[in-house]
C-alpha cells in the first residue's frame, strides 16, 4: 500500500479510549470508523467480536471462516506495523463491548455499517442500549458507495430493474476522495496491563480441522496487502479487456476481487478512485462494464436491505408454488455438488469451487440453471451449497445471483431463459481449456464431443479412453426433456 498518502494522527487531549469495533471492513485504508475514532483522540482500542451464532441463520461457511482467519491475522499485522494490535473477544457482541467499556474506560464506539437483516437488528439494539448507558456510538458507510435507502426511484421506493437503478446509481456518484491509511494508530500505554483473558486468533477454531483447504491456499493470499495488489494487477493489465473476456472462464478475465470486497479488505470506493485515475469516467469507455458490476453489487444490498425475506423467500411469489421435483432429489443434489452430473461445463466448474473458493461468474449462471430449471431442484438449496463453499459468499450477492438465474427475483431472467451448458461451454471455452483443466479424465476428447460426450461415437470415446458410467458419469438428466419439463412447471404457475 505504498501508493497511498498517510493519515498522520495528531495525539488529542482526551484521556478515554475509543472502540474500533471491526467487522467485514478489515483493512485501514479507507475505513471511515476508523478515520472517526482518531478524530476521537486518544487511544484506539481495534476488537473483533467472534459471534456467528448472532449471524443465524447465515453463519459464515467453511470456506468464509478460512478466508477470516487469514484476514484477521493480516489485519492484526497492519495494526502491529502501526503501533497497535487486534483485540479478539468472544460474543455475545453487546456483552462483550459492555465488558470491554468496563474494563478500559472507553467512553465511544464506533464501526462500519453492515446490512444483512440479523446483523441491522442486532446493530441497532446495541447502538440503543450503550447509547442509553452514556456511550458515545456511531456507525459509518463504508461497505458500499451508497446506501441502500439513498438510491429510490421518483415515488421514493426501491428499485425493482437493474437498468432503472444503474441509470439513478450512476448519475448520482461522485467524488468523496478515499481516506489514506493513518501511519500512526495509538494503542493504550504499554504500562497499562491489559484487562482479562483474551482467545487468539488460533481459538476461534475457524480453520478446517481436515486438511481440505490446500485448493484455497494455492489460490488465494487474503488481507488488505493482497486486495491492493490484485486490484491494482487487475487495472493496469485486464480491466481494458474485461468487456471482452469477464465470459470467458478459461482466460483470466475477471477480476477475482469479490472476496477481498465482501471482507472489506479494500472499499468500493478506493477501487473505484484507483479506476477513475487509470481510465477517467467510470461510467463511459472500457471501464463502464466492471463498473456495471459494482452497481450490481450495490443493486443486490438495495434489494436486501428493502427486501429482507428474499435470502429464503422468492421476490415473486408466484414462485411459492412452484411445482418443483419430489423424487431423487438428495442424489441428483449430491452429484450436483460433486461435480458429477456428467455434464462437463457444470461438473467443471462445481469441482473448481470445491477446489478453490470460487467460480466463474459465467458458469455460476450455468451451474445455478441446471439446478434449478433442468433438475428442478429449490434454488435454496443450491444458494446454501455455495453459501458453504464460497470465499466470496456474500448474502445480498448470493441471493441476488440465485433469484435471478431461477427467475424469482428482481430483474431476473426470463423464466424460459434456461441455460443449454453444451452451447455454454462451446461458445466460452470454445477450446476446451477449463473443463479440461477440472475435468481431466476427457482431456483427450476433441473439441466437438468435449461438452457433450455422450454424443461422441464408441471408437471415439475408445480412443480418449473415456468409458461413460466408469471413468466419467452418464449426464443425470436429458437437457432437452427437462428443459420442456422446466417449461410446463412455469406454466403452471404463471
Amino acid at each position: 500500500m505504498t501508493s497511498i498518502s498517510p493519515l498522520k494522527h495528531t495525539q488529542a487531549s482526551g484521556t478515554h479510549p475509543t472502540i474500533l469495533w471491526f467487522r467485514r471492513d478489515l483493512r485501514l485504508d479507507d475505513n471511515p470508523a476508523l478515520v472517526a475514532a482518531l478524530r476521537d483522540g486518544g487511544a484506539i482500542i481495534p476488537v473483533y467480536i467472534h459471534a456467528p451464532e448472532e449471524e443465524a441463520p447465515w453463519e459464515p461457511g467453511a470456506a468464509s471462516r478460512w478466508w477470516l482467519h487469514w484476514s484477521l491475522a493480516a489485519l492484526d499485522e497492519s495494526l502491529r506495523n502501526c503501533g497497535n494490535r487486534l483485540w479478539i473477544l468472544r460474543g455475545p457482541s453487546l456483552e462483550a463491548l459492555r465488558r470491554l467499556v468496563a474494563e478500559t474506560g472507553a467512553r465511544a464506539i464506533h464501526w462500519n455499517r453492515l446490512y444483512d437483516p440479523a446483523t441491522r437488528a442486532r446493530d441497532a439494539e446495541i447502538k440503543q442500549r450503550l447509547r442509553a448507558a452514556g456511550l458515545h456510538c456511531e456507525s459509518h458507510k463504508s461497505n458500499l458507495l451508497f446506501e441502500p435507502w439513498e438510491i429510490l426511484n421518483a415515488g421514493g421506493q426501491p428499485y425493482r430493474v437493474f437498468r432503472a437503478f444503474w441509470r439513478a446509481w450512476s448519475r448520482a456518484l461522485n467524488g468523496r476522495p478515499p481516506y489514506p491509511a493513518p501511519e500512526v494508530i495509538p494503542g493504550l500505554p504499554q504500562d497499562r496491563p491489559e484487562p482479562g483473558e483474551r482467545p487468539r486468533l488460533d481459538d476461534l477454531d475457524l480453520l478446517p480441522r481436515i486438511d481440505w483447504d490446500q485448493g484455497l491456499r494455492a489460490t488465494w493470499t487474503p488481507g488488505e496487502c493482497a486486495a491492493w495488489v490484485r486490484a491494482q494487477s487487475f487495472i493496469t493489465s485486464r480491466l481494458a479487456q474485461y468487456g471482452e473476456k469477464r465470459d470467458r472462464p478459461d482466460q483470466p478475465g475477471s477480476s477475482r476481487l469479490s472476496p477481498h470486497l465482501h471482507f472489506g479488505e479494500i472499499s468500493p470506493r478506493r477501487l473505484l478512485a484507483l479506476i477513475v485515475t487509470a481510465f477517467g469516467d467510470p461510467t463511459r469507455g472500457a471501464a463502464e462494464p466492471y463498473v456495471r458490476e459494482l452497481g450490481w453489487r450495490e443493486f443486490a444490498h438495495h434489494l436486501l436491505y428493502h427486501f429482507p425475506e428474499t435470502p429464503t423467500e422468492p421476490l415473486d411469489r408466484r414462485f411459492s408454488a412452484f411445482p418443483w421435483a419430489e423424487e431423487d432429489l438428495e442424489t441428483s443434489l449430491r452429484a450436483w455438488q460433486q461435480g458429477r452430473t456428467g455434464i462437463p461445463l457444470v461438473d467443471a466448474g462445481m469441482r473448481e469451487l470445491w477446489h478453490t473458493g470460487w467460480m466463474h461468474n459465467r458458469v455460476r449462471m450455468v451451474v445455478a440453471s441446471l439446478l434449478t430449471k433442468n433438475l428442478l431442484i429449490p434454488w435454496q438449496s443450491g444458494a446454501r451449497w455455495f453459501w458453504d463453499t464460497l470465499v466470496d459468499a456474500d448474502l445480498a450477492n448470493n441471493t441476488l445471483g440465485w433469484q435471478w438465474t431461477s427467475g424469482c427475483g428482481a430483474d431476473a431472467a426470463p423464466y424460459f431463459r434456461i441455460f443449454n451448458p453444451v452451447l455454454q461451454g462451446q461458445r466460452f471455452d470454445p477450446d476446451g481449456a477449463y473443463v479440461r483443466l477440472w475435468c481431466p479424465e476427457l482431456a483427450r476428447l476433441p473439441n466437438k464431443y468435449l461438452q457433450q460426450p455422450w454424443a461422441a461415437p464408441q471408437s471415439v470415446l475408445a480412443d480418449a479412453g473415456v468409458r461413460l458410467g466408469v471413468d466419467y458419469p452418464h449426464p443425470i438428466v436429458d437437457l432437452a426433456q427437462s428443459r420442456a419439463r422446466a417449461l410446463a412447471a412455469w406454466e403452471r404457475i404463471r
